[in-house]
């Protein structure tokens, strides 16, 4: 049997390591290598109760759903949680190297939103670690002639026939040419939606192409209005740098100056952990001070900074040139997370048979709000998930043929191409970015919401009727109307949840609703999207 994987972080790669040490083929495609995904940038850490502490699984399922604000999928969270000691077994017999104590036994530091120190670290390069050790096991496979990785190739659309995916339509970067690549399955790891905000804490090449345009081809969506804010970040000219969690986990206090005295806001309102209160409640209660919020880890000593903070203490050196053992770093809230994303049973597949969804593009694990710490664990469990069930469901298939349909995308491909426009597409990115942030902040409201639900349709509108110069960046013309579509989604999504509940705030309903204590689910047909919700937090397929 034939896989194909959409991505190569670390929910693609695990995926790819459990299909192939199970004899199936597999096809990775990216336009960049592992060593560049999102994946190598998650800095704090990797959940996982200490099964010789009084941690326990119940405090981990609890806390996430709690986190999650109780619309996360109960089965799915019990089996992530549950699963995670294993998976931090499997990566250190993969080589992942976690930081240890004197006596050689795993460190876990705090995270916000937990009940216990459960988050398995090295240094703030955990990422970084986990992808080279998933790399270097694929490399096997590779050898053997069980996998294959196809880099400078970008997902264009979903073959797909009669509700069910056959492959998909790619774009090849050296020729700038589509072809198909036909698969018994499809599993999609393509990351966050970072495109719609612009300057974010994530990878640009993360743009939320996919999930839009398999969105317009039919797959449902859910939880599309979620959008987690890191609360501390370090704004320079070129992105919003992420300060992990790791710090506060390590005892930095966040503060703001009034009359030449620090205030210390997050332990006045929620008492000495307050610095560890869950990301969506740290981020608001920053921006609602109205002041420039410093966090401070300098009382932590110069040693204690350079050996669990090292990289942290060299993003701020190297781009701002701030000493974070002598001075404080300025935060301030910046998107970094997406709860919403493709729908998918509790085996990470979505409505459309044969296509799969694992990590930050598929939704099922946080609910209204991620844990820090949780979101690598989902990403390499969840592609463990969509490896076993492709393999429980799926065989051998024959496909149809799509000539018809490849001969409509080549002629629109081909019309991009040969544009003789001037516009730059950019222009429309930068419109959508600008409506995202106005309309989908921190906190929203309604009139907002419409606004910006009316200033898409209309660049929708014009990126269906312009022409832009494509002469450079072919890829960036063609998704940006799939893209614009998922921003319409988050808002109308939004629009329609009239309640507040985790990373989603409306300034006119601030309490949570019982009739709402469910995961939303949007789908598109010819322009029009519907909204519905699921009681039980989960989608079934």
């Amino acid at each position: 049997m034939k896989v194909l994987i959409v991505g190569t972080g670390i929910s693609g790669l695990s995926a790819a390591v459990a299909l192939a040490s199970r004899g199936e083929d597999v096809i990775m495609i990216s336009p960049f290598p592992s060593e560049r995904a999102q994946s190598v940038m998650a800095a704090g850490g990797i959940n996982a109760v200490d099964e010789e502490s009084e941690d326990s699984f119940e405090a981990h399922i609890g806390d996430t759903l709690k986190g999650g604000r109780f619309i996360a999928g109960k089965e799915a969270v019990k089996g992530l949680c549950e699963a995670a000691p294993s998976v931090i077994r499997e990566l250190e017999q993969m080589g992942t190297v976690f930081a240890r104590d004197e006596n050689g036994k795993i460190r876990r530091r705090a995270f916000g939103g937990q009940s216990f120190d459960r988050t398995c670290y090295s240094g703030t390069s955990t990422g970084k670690q986990i992808v080279t050790a998933l790399r270097r096991e694929l490399r096997r496979y590779e050898s053997q002639g069980k996998a294959e990785i196809r880099l400078g190739t970008d997902f264009h659309s979903a073959l797909i026939e009669d509700g069910r995916c056959y492959g998909i339509l790619a774009y090849d970067e050296r020729y700038a040419s589509l072809a198909p690549i036909y698969a018994d399955a499809v599993i999609i790891a393509s990351g966050g939606q970072n495109a719609l905000y612009g300057k974010t804490t994530g990878s640009t090449a993360c743009d939320g192409y996919t999930a839009g345009r398999l969105f317009m081809q039919g797959a449902v969506l859910k939880n599309p209005e979620f959008v987690q804010f890191h609360p501390t970040t370090y704004v320079t000219p070129q992105k919003n740098m992420l300060i992990s969690e790791a710090a506060r986990g390590e005892g930095g206090r966040l503060f703001y100056v009034k009359d030449s005295k620090r205030v210390y806001f997050m332990e006045d309102l929620f008492g000495p952990k307050g610095n560890l209160m869950p990301r969506d409640v740290v981020s608001r209660s920053i921006f609602n001070t109205g002041e420039k919020v410093f966090l401070d880890v300098s009382f932590l000593g110069g040693k204690k900074i350079r050996e669990r903070m090292l990289e942290t203490y060299e993003l701020c050196m190297k781009y701002g040139g701030l000493d974070i053992t002598e001075e404080p770093i300025p935060v301030t809230p910046s998107v970094h997370f997406f709860m919403g994303g493709l729908a998918v049973d509790n085996g990470h597949m979505t409505n459309i048979d044969g296509l799969y969804a694992a990590g930050e593009c598929a939704s099922i694990y946080h609910g209204a709000n991620r844990l820090g710490g949780n979101s690598m664990l989902a990403a390499f469990y969840g592609g463990k998930v969509a490896a076993g069930s492709i393999i429980e469901r799926e065989e051998k298939r024959e496909a149809p043929l799509f000539d018809g349909f490849i001969r409509d995308q080549e002629k629109a491909f081909n019309k991009i191409l040969s544009s003789s426009g001037r516009k730059p597409v950019t222009d429309i990115r930068s419109k959508l970015a600008q409506a995202m942030k106005g309309s989908m902040g921190i906190i929203r409201n309604g009139k907002d919401l419409e606004d910006g639900i009316n200033v898409l349709d209309g660049l929708i509108g014009q990126v269906r009727e312009d022409e832009f110069d494509s002469s450079l960046l072919p890829y960036f013309t063609y998704s940006t109307e799939a893209i614009v579509v998922l921003g319409k989604a988050a808002m109308t999504a939004a629009l329609a949840r009239t309640e507040s509940r985790g990373a989603h705030q409306r300034s006119e309903y601030k309490e949570e609703k019982d009739e709402f204590c469910a995961a939303t689910l949007i789908s598109y047909d010819g322009g029009r999207l519907s909204v519905s919700y699921d009681k039980e937090g989960r989608y079934e397929h």
